[in-house]
């Protein structure tokens, strides 16, 4: 934890995109953006736009893009990114034989923005319209989703982590046109792209769209980044949850869209229950893919006998990862609790003990949870379909599974 940081919560797209376009359009240097999804129309379309406006100027503009979230970029903005001079890659683009190779299991699963190395977003919020999806498709209402702006000592290190992948992914590149001088020398360089010492911190634009929540915001704050990865950051962001649920007195909400969390994650919740602390989740109630739904019902059982509240969003499709704790403790971030965000992919948490900022988050999940929250009880559980209970069985079969052939202990 380090003090001196700004947090602003932007909740939704129609919050975070006028925010990350206001920053990318005062960018001076550097625009550097990962992202697991980018869909180039309706809301996002105006990202697209501002990365395209900031290359023009002589911004010097990077974007990451997961090869599984988005593995095609429309041939328009191909053209377009190159015409302007935003370079961009592809993260673990897929081959022939796809996902059917373990190791590219492996994704780019974190949504980082990083401008001139003073202002930063993390958060869950993909690049796409708040009403549409990938699976589901038109939403009539808005997905809930929640980024973070940040500003002050971790943004530097937002920036770092960056650039530590950009060169990596160019050394691959290289590697891959047999260029290995070059490949080597983006391996041991990270090369600096510009001297932000002189610019001072941009607040960017956190002004409130109509019908929107009014941005929650601190000064002040202490806050930590939490990164995962398959080198030195493997179990980063499970630790801190566990820590933190450790040490819970009062209560526990959690906001979470594919929750299958492993037995360490759920001891430590049904541990906290135990001894009194009031557990509530809020979770994803829409069929999306068949593994995330029915592995999680199993789950679901223990936990509720355990005497954890879990309630369904209701309105849309839910697709937050963020979490309060005593009101002293919040994290906003990419990370599902689930193996694939737990064990496999890049994700991106910011940790926060400000009180003023856990407390405001609290008191807006608990105001979905109390008005957009569908209860999950035991009784509903126990009644559901044989079929619906036996697919429910087999999910978490396969998924216990597959964990054990790709070496994995959840």
């Amino acid at each position: 934890m380090r003090p001196g940081h700004g947090l602003v919560l932007l909740q939704g797209g129609q919050a975070f995109f006028p925010a990350l376009v206001a920053a990318m359009d005062a960018a001076r240097q550097v625009v550097h953006l990962e992202t697991y999804i980018f869909q180039f129309s309706g809301a996002a379309l105006a990202v697209a736009e501002a990365l395209e406006r900031a290359a023009r100027r002589g911004v010097h503009v990077r974007l990451v893009i997961d090869g599984v979230g988005s593995p095609h970029v429309p041939a328009e903005w191909r053209r377009r990114f190159v015409a302007a001079g935003v370079h961009w890659r592809h993260y673990a683009p897929l081959g022939r034989l796809g996902l059917l190779i373990p190791s590219r299991w492996r994704r780019l699963h974190r949504k980082l923005c990083v401008v001139d190395g003073v202002i930063g977003f993390c958060g869950g919020i993909n690049i796409i319209d708040d009403q549409d999806d990938v699976v589901l498709g038109h939403l009539a209402v808005p997905r809930l989703d929640f980024s973070l702006q940040v500003s002050g000592p971790i943004v530097r290190e937002m920036a770092s982590t960056m650039e530590q992948l950009w060169w990596r992914l160019q050394a691959v590149r290289k590697a891959r046109q047999r260029e290995f001088v070059a490949a080597w020398e983006a391996l041991r360089v990270s090369l600096p792209v510009g001297d932000f010492s002189g610019l001072a911190d941009m607040p960017g634009d956190a002004s409130t769209p109509p019908g929107a929540r009014p941005p929650v915001a601190v000064d002040g704050a202490s806050a930590a980044l939490l990164l995962r990865d398959n080198i030195s950051h493997r179990g980063d962001i499970e630790r801190a949850y566990l820590k933190a649920i450790g040490e819970a007195r009062h209560e526990i909400v959690i906001a979470n869209a594919y929750f299958i969390p492993g037995r360490r994650l759920r001891r430590a919740l049904i541990m906290a229950a135990a001894r009194g602390v009031r557990v509530r989740l809020l979770l994803q109630g829409r069929y999306e893919h068949f593994l995330q739904y029915h592995a999680a019902r199993p789950v679901y059982a223990r936990l509720v006998r355990a005497g954890i509240e879990i309630l369904e969003y209701v309105p849309s499709a839910l697709h937050a990862k963020v979490a309060v704790i005593d009101r002293r403790w919040a994290t906003v971030g990419s990370t599902n609790l689930d193996p694939l965000s737990l064990l496999l992919a890049r994700e991106a948490n910011v940790m926060t003990t400000d009180r003023r900022f856990a407390e405001r988050l609290h008191d807006c999940l608990d105001d979905i949870l109390t008005h957009s929250g569908r209860l999950i009880d035991a009784a509903s559980l126990a009644s559901r379909p044989w079929r619906q209970r036996v697919l429910d069985r087999l999910a978490f079969g396969i998924m216990r599974a597959v964990l054990f052939v790709t070496g994995h202990r959840y």
